[in-house]
Order: structure tokens, then C-alpha cells, then sequence
């Protein structure tokens, strides 16, 4: 396939493809339950039928292996879309709710209606997955979409905006190409809702745009996500779990472990456990492993570079520049101010530092921005307890890394600093749908006791009643 280094829509045309989604919601388009199954169908036949391009697209961009693109990228997004073709008329249907006496005869339900016009803006990290897996869900709620990829992840970018208007309906999803000049255009425009996947920097721009028009937004953002480790826990186990997460995609996962507070009577051992998992899972030398990615772009490449200055790396530590490739580090002797444990790594660095009881490890998490995930390993039940009862963040994974998002009936999002809304599963179809409460109440009956004039009599009553 031919990869186009830049690719971008002309500035100009934006303003008029999002209105046109706009005119296709208005006419009706998008509502019928069978157009959004046929969009999902298209999607899934999309990613079926050019998955070898996809997967090729990845490699190119990111140095994917085969297996983990596909797990990640193809196979999650199929899955959460066939989830989605199964219940989706279910999950559009009114819900019976209770109705109080005072409004009788009367029944009530909640009816979710699709919100109109949706602007899903995706990172080059994972850059098919979050970009389909949120526009399905807006699909299956009835909206109209307009994508933007990232244009970090360019081969993954023109693919998409060769596929897109051949299996979904171009009259009513729309995909904008391009770079910050775009991204600025596109949101100028008027959503309904805007779903941003990235960083904490644009997401402010984001919010920002989306607050002049007081659109609602939903914000996926990032964060240092930690890892706690108990004097209790299964070593082996843990370790094997904390490289999985950290090192999948070269640790270019917004839930990736950012960074591991163990007990300090488990610490070396954590760490020796750690060098023999990357042996295992990468062999002696990971740049020639199939299963190790690269990083995105030698702009990400020299930012990772600078956490390692300076630093003292027990495993790792070593880089080749003109492959993007920084082998599975793990730093020690970190000092807590350092810039590597200020900023999100975003790669493929695990700073180590030793607690002296989990309490500590409690303090340290609560004094810092809540994160998107955290994970905490151990047997002891208590300590689990303490962990959960006392931090808060996006989301939880006890005695492993990463896989509560997987999970359709947990959603995934974050708190605070590391984002807003939740989504996957029925969270992600809900999330784009505004739950209507609607009343419908009978003729036959219609006591006066309701209008006025209002007596003393009828005063009594209410106040019984009510």
C-alpha cells in the first residue's frame, strides 16, 4: 500500500462536511435501527476484509507486532461492535420507570434519543481502536459521526479515510484528516458531543471550543497511572502482569503502569523478576524481537531520551535512534521530584520506587492528580482493601494490569486530571444519548381535586397525600 506522509482535508471543505452529517441527522437518516446495524456491520466487514492493511498500516506507524495489533486493534473492536449489533435494540428501547400517585393515571419511561451530530477526535497510540470503538458506540445510539484520526499515525490515517466512505455512509459519517490546523477548524463547528481520546493539554482545548456552544464532552485522557506492590504478593505473577501492561505497545498505552511503589522488602527481588519476564518475553535482545513495538516518531523518541539522562537503569536503558526503538527499562534510585515521575512516560521507561508499608504508598498516590487506572498486587486481603477504600482513579485492576477495560460491563474513563464520562459496552452507546423522561398520562380519569380553587378541604388532602 502507498503511505501518505501528511495527510490532511482541505481547510476550506470541513465547515461544509460537518453540516452535512448535520442535514442527514434532520432528515431522519441515522435513526432507524436497522441504518445504525448496517453502519456497525459495515465496520466489522471494513476491518474483516482489510485486515492484513491494517495491520500493515500499524506496523508502519508503530513498529506493531502482528499478534498484539491485532488483539488490540482489530479483534477488541470487533468485539465491543458485535456486543453492540446484539443488543442494539435493547439498548435503545424505553425503560419503564415508576410513576407517584400524584400523577396518576399515568405511566413514565425513560427514552434514549441519539444526541445529533458527534465529533470523535482519536490519538495515534491505538489509532483504530479509539477511534471506531466510541463512533460505533455513537452509531448505535443514532447520531450522525465525524472522525478525525491522528495524524501522528498517518498510514493508519489514510487507510481509514480510504475505507470509512466505502462501508459507512458518507452522508451521514463524515472523516477529516489532518493536523492542528484542521483539528482547530473542525472544532470551530457545532457538535452535540465531542469524545476526545489524548492528553490533558488539548483536552483543556477541547473543552474549551466545546464551552462556546456549551456542547457536553467526553475526555479520555492519561495520567501516571501506579502500580502498587505488596510485601504479600505472588512475585512470579506480578511481575510477569506489570510487564504485559508496561510493555504492550512499547508502552504506549494511556493505562500503561507509569511507575511501581513495592514494599521495600520485595524490591530487588520485583526487579530480578522483572529482567527475567523481558528475557522470556523479548529474549536477550529485544530490538530483534517480533513482539516488541517501536516508538511513533522520533519527536516521542527524544522526549523519552530525557527521562534517561542522568538515570540509573537496572535493566535496559539502551536506545537506537534512527529504529525509534528504546528497550524495556526499569529505573531505580528515582527521585520522587524528578521529571520522570512528574510527567507521563508514555513509553516504555518503569521507575521503581520502595515503600516502607502501604500507607505510604496510599499517601504517595492521594498527593498526586488522580490517575486513569491503578493497579495493586497482593495477597494480603487487607492491604487490597486499604488500596481501594482509600485512592480514587479511573479504574482498578487488582492483581494485574490493564484488564478491567476489557470488561463491557465496567466502563472505562477517567476522574479528574484524567478525564471525564465513561465508555465500552452499553456505557459506550449511553454515553452519546440523552435518556428522555417522558409521562404519559390518561383521559378517562381526571379528578378536580387537582385544579383550583384550591380549599381547605383539598389543602388537607394534599397534605396527606403529598
Amino acid at each position: 500500500m502507498t503511505m501518505q506522509v501528511n495527510p490532511h482535508t482541505e481547510i476550506s471543505t470541513i465547515a461544509g462536511r460537518v453540516q452535512s452529517t448535520r442535514h442527514a441527522f434532520r432528515a431522519g437518516v441515522t435513526r432507524p435501527i436497522e441504518w445504525r446495524r448496517a453502519q456497525l456491520q459495515g465496520m466489522i466487514a471494513m476491518l474483516t476484509e482489510h485486515e492484513q492493511e491494517f495491520l500493515d498500516a500499524l506496523r508502519h506507524d508503530l513498529g506493531k507486532p502482528t499478534a498484539e495489533a491485532f488483539i488490540t486493534d482489530v479483534a477488541f473492536v470487533t468485539g465491543e461492535i458485535k456486543a453492540m449489533i446484539k443488543n442494539l435494540r435493547k439498548w435503545n428501547t424505553s425503560v419503564r420507570v415508576s410513576s407517584p400517585l400524584v400523577t396518576m393515571p399515568a405511566k413514565s419511561c425513560l427514552m434514549p434519543e441519539p444526541l445529533g451530530v458527534v465529533l470523535v477526535i482519536a490519538p495515534w497510540n491505538y489509532p483504530v481502536q479509539l477511534l471506531l470503538v466510541p463512533a460505533a458506540g455513537a452509531i448505535a445510539a443514532g447520531n450522525a459521526v465525524v472522525l478525525k484520526p491522528s495524524e501522528v499515525s498517518s498510514a493508519v490515517s489514510t487507510l481509514l479515510a480510504k475505507l470509512v466512505p466505502q462501508y459507512l455512509d458518507s452522508e451521514a459519517v463524515a472523516i477529516i484528516e489532518g493536523g492542528v490546523a484542521e483539528t482547530t477548524e473542525l472544532l470551530a463547528q457545532q457538535y452535540d458531543h465531542i469524545f476526545y481520546t489524548g492528553n490533558g493539554t488539548v483536552g483543556r482545548v477541547v473543552m474549551t471550543a466545546a464551552a462556546k456552544n456549551l456542547t457536553p464532552v467526553t475526555l479520555e485522557l492519561g495520567g501516571k497511572s501506579p502500580v502498587i506492590v505488596d510485601a504479600s504478593a505472588n512475585l512470579r505473577v506480578t511481575a510477569r502482569r506489570i510487564a504485559w501492561g508496561k510493555w504492550l505497545n512499547a508502552g504506549q498505552t494511556c493505562v500503561a503502569p507509569d511507575y511501581v511503589l513495592v514494599h521495600e522488602s520485595v524490591h530487588d527481588k520485583l526487579i530480578v523478576e522483572l529482567q527475567s519476564v523481558i528475557t522470556d518475553f523479548y529474549g536477550t535482545e529485544p530490538h530483534e524481537s517480533q513482539s516488541y513495538a517501536r516508538i511513533v516518531s522520533p519527536r516521542h523518541f527524544d522526549r523519552l531520551k530525557t527521562f534517561l539522562n542522568g538515570a540509573t537503569a537496572a535493566v535496559g536503558g539502551d536506545s537506537i535512534e534512527e529504529d525509534r526503538y528504546i528497550s524495556p527499562t526499569v529505573l531505580i534510585n528515582v527521585d520522587p521530584a524528578s521529571q520522570v515521575m512528574h510527567e507521563e512516560i508514555f513509553g516504555p521507561i518503569l521507575p521503581i520506587i520502595p515503600i516502607t508499608s502501604i500507607n505510604e504508598a496510599i499517601d504517595f498516590v492521594t498527593s498526586r492528580p488522580h490517575p486513569l487506572a491503578l493497579y495493586v498486587f497482593a495477597e494480603n486481603k487487607k492491604a487490597i482493601a486499604d488500596v481501594l477504600e482509600r485512592t480514587t482513579a479511573g479504574g482498578v485492576t487488582v492483581n494485574g494490569t490493564i484488564m478491567h477495560l476489557t470488561n463491557p460491563g465496567l466502563p472505562f474513563g477517567g476522574v479528574g486530571e484524567s478525564g471525564m464520562g465513561g465508555y465500552h459496552g452499553k456505557a459506550g452507546v449511553r454515553v452519546f444519548q440523552h435518556l428522555k423522561p417522558v409521562l404519559s398520562r390518561g383521559t378517562m380519569l381526571d379528578p378536580s381535586i387537582a385544579y383550583p380553587p384550591y380549599t381547605t378541604r383539598k389543602l388537607k388532602l394534599f397534605r396527606k397525600v403529598l
